[in-house]
């Protein structure tokens, strides 16, 4: 039997005889484990582990539930754990109230990778990664790019010097192997980047990049980032210029006739888009017809509508989040936008971009990379 000691670190701030009596006697009727809660999420780590300490003092088994409002809550766990509690309590991703709980997936990676603590059967800490990102996926939540140890930027890498040292020692800029949980290191690719960063990412994927392809791709990113375009942030995209740089031919699955957006409002005041795109796959012609809630959704709709047929997996596929900035502020509503598009086949997410005057036509060239990139990682697995 469990007893959750709710607001236990603020009441022995103010009575610390009176807190540690109220765990003995629930001890004594049966609790097999007294949890620790520092419900407001308030202490911070030695204050914790000096408390944590004089409770195990007492003989009693004690447990650790944190919060995370003072960002500390992963911490606190370890540091009762070091301080000998054998419980410990968080939840998946940090989900929670206010700044959220423990990140129960931090406290499992702290605990085997830096601590030496056994938590997970032989082989299972890898999966980290993919469960992190089942959670959300079934939460309806984008996951954090900056969640330790899982989220995507967790091991990535941007500055040229930063990139060159990573491929002599990795360990230099990262502090394990990220494939022990199920991650894997990124290079970020933007104007500060450096061959040795092309180089690398061409090798990962298995492409044969020289110094003067690899000079050749910087020079392409370095005009379109003048422009407005943002590698760094669509790695998809990247992925699919460095290809049709290296090999001669971006990867196509389909041709692009045209495509049009209708936006209506009705009589009920609802307002409904229509997107009709027609296309070239495998040698037919098709015309697909999508409604949304926007012209974006239409069009996405209508896409995958359109080729589904010829490519069953991209049902898989599902757009979850949408961004659009004006980078180009001096001419008002004819500005300049930049849409990032994030799509899901349920394993994997990854970022396009469109850059374009009409923020629907930027939206398009993100969607169509987007679902050219799911379409390559289908052909790959």
């Amino acid at each position: 039997m469990f007893l959750d000691a709710e607001h236990f670190f603020d009441g022995y701030v103010l009575d610390p005889a009176y807190a540690v009596e109220v765990l003995r006697v629930a001890a004594e009727a049966g609790a097999d484990v007294v949890v620790l809660c520092d419900t407001n999420g308030g202490t911070l780590p030695t204050r914790l582990t000096d408390i944590v300490g004089t409770v195990i003092g007492t003989g009693l088994r004690v447990g650790i539930h944190a919060h995370d409002d003072v960002a500390c809550a992963v911490a606190n766990s370890l540091a009762a754990v070091e301080a000998g509690a054998t419980h410990v309590q968080g939840t998946a991703n940090g989900y929670g109230e206010r700044c959220g709980n423990a990140d129960i997936f931090a406290i499992v990676a702290g605990l085997e990778l830096k601590l030496g603590r056994r938590v997970l059967p032989e082989g299972r800490l890898a999966d980290l990664g993919r469960v992190s990102h089942a959670v959300a996926e079934v939460a309806n939540i984008a996951p954090n790019a900056h969640q330790p140890y899982v989220g995507a930027a967790a091991f990535a890498h941007k500055a040229g010097i930063h990139v060159s040292a990573v491929k002599v020692a990795p360990e230099l800029y990262q502090h394990m192997d990220p494939a022990a949980v199920g991650n894997d290191m990124r290079l970020l690719v933007s104007e500060l980047a450096g061959r040795a960063t092309v180089e690398l990412k061409s090798r990962d994927l298995g492409l044969d990049a020289d110094r003067a392809a690899a000079g050749r791709v910087l020079e392409r990113v370095k005009d379109m980032e003048a422009r407005g375009w943002s590698f760094e942030a669509a790695e998809a995209s990247f992925e699919l210029l460095l290809r049709a740089e290296i090999t001669g031919s971006r990867p196509s699955y389909f041709d692009v006739e045209s495509w049009r957006v209708i936006v209506e409002t009705r009589p009920n005041g609802s307002v409904v888009s229509e997107a009709t795109v027609k296309l070239f796959a495998k040698g037919e012609r098709i015309v697909a017809t999508g409604e949304g809630n926007g012209p974006v959704n239409a069009l996405d709709t209508a896409l995958r509508l359109g080729l589904e047929r010829t490519y069953p997996d991209l049902a898989r596929l599902e757009l979850v989040d949408y961004k659009v900035r004006i980078i180009s502020g001096a001419h008002g509503t004819a500005a300049v936008t930049r849409v990032l598009v994030e799509t899901s086949d349920g394993e994997g997410e990854w970022d396009t971009i469109g850059v374009h005057e009409n923020v629907v036509a930027a939206s398009w060239d993100a969607l169509v990379d987007a679902v050219t990139y799911g379409l390559l990682r289908c052909e790959s697995q």
